[in-house]
């Protein structure tokens, strides 16, 4: 395996699992060429005049797709941890003696630990796409036969419509659907809100398998995926769980020191003049940054002025504020509980959105560089502002990019981060993998002080006689080691087991094996 040092000094290959690969050349460097892929194109004389597309079962409708050896497959993660879809498709293909595959899902839960069996007995060969818990240990102890690659939820839509991942077969799961394929994640007992990440498998895949267990008779309206481009529809009984859909992390948090990672977080948007009348924010569904966008609430309720749009996974926040007034638009991009799915059925002003519209480097523009402000989380920070969100202080793969890489064209970037997490420093002298580079983060808070990256001046004049305890990122790494002391360098093989792609297909960083 050939290594290259890229534009950040990290050593990548140029070439893994037979695909060449381009390093990382720095940021808005590369620029492509060439077309967007497109799958065949197909004819009405090949399907059923009626429209009724329906086949008796997801078995079938693989056979009928074609599958067979090396083809990849592609699963969204809707339905979190209670997806119930990816695992079947699996047993199938072990049922059927397919072999060798690629798994290409936007992301993955603990509930998927089920395909360790055939990540071992050669069923599927790869995963590129998010690795939580023990599909991320199992990577990390070198046992996958192929080299993972992690991507951005715009990464992955840029990997697709560019051709560098062509999807044989996509499996979309759905709360509702007619015979003909569209479907929505509005209605039904699988209710999840958006389609969004299954947008691109749509568009580009070969082949298109839509499944549900709430089919209605035709037409399915709204459509979020559009029936023209399904070749199969499957019913079933239960696609997912329903309590295990919506997701648990949408809670303020309760802990003293988070609150005031949020409050100190606002006070510094609120002194630098980022909450104004008309400005844009997006927040996770963590709790500390739910809790930011609460104390952004206080300051807009007493300032009588709103935002113009939030951005990001809709959650019963967010909702309330919209409903409230408080925010004219949700610019939605999944939807993390039952407030959410409601919303987004009920209000003209909470607006499906989607990997490409919002996030897609390779397009003639997206959202993200529209928003003022991002908060976001991170493992590690490094004294350059690099970041890390896919591997933990002991080198394991435990979490996935997301949308946290397109975030980092916001306008201002915040990272609130606890300045130690179970005594070992976040802040460290270089971060285990590269996910961001640092020109792109602004400012981290941690719960000791402010660190402001010395290339926003305009920042560092604003928060000046703010009363925020602004410090250098270098004074809060030496006061985290005084108090933790300096953490031990984790040992790693040569081996390379993952890939992270940056925002526009090219190499920023490699993880290897951990000894």
């Amino acid at each position: 395996m050939k290594l290259v040092k890229n534009a950040i000094g990290r050593l990548v290959p140029t070439e893994v699992n037979g695909e060449k690969q381009i390093p990382f050349q720095g940021v808005n460097k590369y620029k492509p060429e060439g077309f967007k892929h497109a799958p065949k194109i197909p004819s009405n004389v090949d399907y059923p005049l009626n429209g009724d597309k329906r086949v008796a079962n997801l078995k079938e409708a693989l056979i009928k797709a074609g599958l067979r050896d090396g083809m990849t497959i592609s699963t969204h993660h809707h339905f979190r941890n209670g997806d119930l879809i990816a695992n079947q498709i699996f047993d199938i293909a072990k049922e059927l003696g397919v072999k060798n595959l690629r798994w290409f899902p936007s992301a993955s839960f603990p509930c998927h630990e089920h395909l360790i069996q055939y990540l071992e007995d050669g069923t599927i060969n790869r995963i590129e796409g998010s690795m939580n818990g023990a599909l991320g240990r199992f990577c990390s102890e070198g046992k996958m036969k192929g080299t993972a690659i992690l991507r951005s939820h715009g990464g992955r839509y840029q990997a697709v419509q560019d051709g560098e991942v062509k999807i044989d077969i996509a499996v979309i799961g759905a709360a509702c659907a007619d015979s003909f394929g569209n479907a929505n994640g509005l209605y039904g007992q699988s209710a999840s809100g958006l389609l969004g990440f299954a947008l691109a498998d749509s568009q580009y895949a070969d082949k298109v398998i839509v499944v549900t267990d709430n089919m209605v008779e035709f037409p399915c309206v709204p459509w979020q995926i559009q029936g023209n481009y399904v070749d199969f529809t499957v019913e079933m009984d239960k696609v997912g769980i329903p309590e295990k859909i919506i997701s648990g992390t949408t809670k303020i948090t309760k802990s003293p020191d988070r609150l005031l990672l949020a409050e100190m977080t606002a006070k510094f948007c609120d002194v630098t003049g980022i909450i104004r009348d008309g400005f844009s924010f997006q927040t996770g569904a963590g709790g500390t940054s739910l809790s930011v966008s609460m104390y952004f609430a206080e300051v807009m309720r007493e300032r009588g002025i709103k935002a113009r749009f939030a951005r990001g996974g809709s959650n019963k926040y967010l909702v309330q504020m919209l409903e409230e007034g408080l925010i004219d638009y949700i610019l939605d991009g999944q939807t993390f509980d039952l407030e959410g799915v409601r919303s987004m059925a009920e209000n003209n002003n909470h607006v499906w959105t989607s990997p490409f519209t919002s996030y897609n480097f390779h397009s003639k523009g997206n959202f993200a560089g529209m928003v003022d402000v991002v908060i976001l989380g991170a493992t590690e920070v490094d004294v350059n502002f690099n970041a890390n969100v896919v591997t933990h202080s002991d080198g394991l793969l435990l979490h996935g990019i997301g949308g946290w890489q397109n975030c980092l064209y916001s306008k201002t970037v915040i990272l609130p981060l606890p300045l130690f997490r179970d005594r070992i420093p976040v802040i460290r002298d270089e971060v285990t993998t590269v996910c961001g580079p640092g020109e792109l983060i602004d400012v981290i808070v941690t719960e000791r002080g402010i660190a402001i990256n010395p290339k926003r001046t305009d920042l560092i004049e604003k928060a000046k006689n703010s009363g925020l305890p602004i410090k250098t990122i270098q004074e809060l790494k030496d006061e985290a080691e005084e108090i933790c002391g300096k953490p031990e360098k984790i040992e790693f093989s040569d081996e390379i087991v993952a890939l992270i792609k940056w925002v526009d297909g090219t190499v920023i960083d490699a993880v290897r094996k951990v000894k």
